[in-house]
């Protein structure tokens, strides 16, 4: 396979990987705000545990950016990934404090639940 095809079947799956975790954070919100607290939604939150702990094992740098690096010489933000620029730039910081709004959330819901 030549390098631009395994780049390119490298970014579709990594914009695989980003749609999935996608369905994860926006279940997860929607959850905690119309409090349907279910088992969904702390495997959501074992999901999100394992990316970042994942994330946090390659220096906070998703692996499959580092496979892809191989393949090109591009380092655009976007290189690696079918997303905007400005959005694979700033791709955790948007999903960090979306997840934090939900943990938030959820603790709300939590503490009303029990007190």
């Amino acid at each position: 396979m030549r390098m631009k095809a395994r780049l390119t079947f490298i970014k579709i799956i990594h914009t695989a990987i980003w749609l999935f975790f996608n369905v994860v954070i926006f279940y997860l919100l929607y959850a905690v705000i119309w409090g349907k607290i279910d088992a969904w939604v702390w495997i959501c939150i074992g999901l999100i545990g394992l990316e970042m702990l994942t994330l946090l094992g390659f220096g906070w740098v998703c692996p499959v950016t580092l496979l892809a690096k191989r393949y090109s010489t591009s380092r655009q933000e976007n290189f690696d990934i079918y997303l905007p620029n400005w959005l694979a730039r700033y791709n955790k910081e948007i999903y960090s404090v979306l997840m934090l709004i939900a943990l938030i959330i959820l603790g709300y819901r939590f503490i009303q639940s029990h007190f």
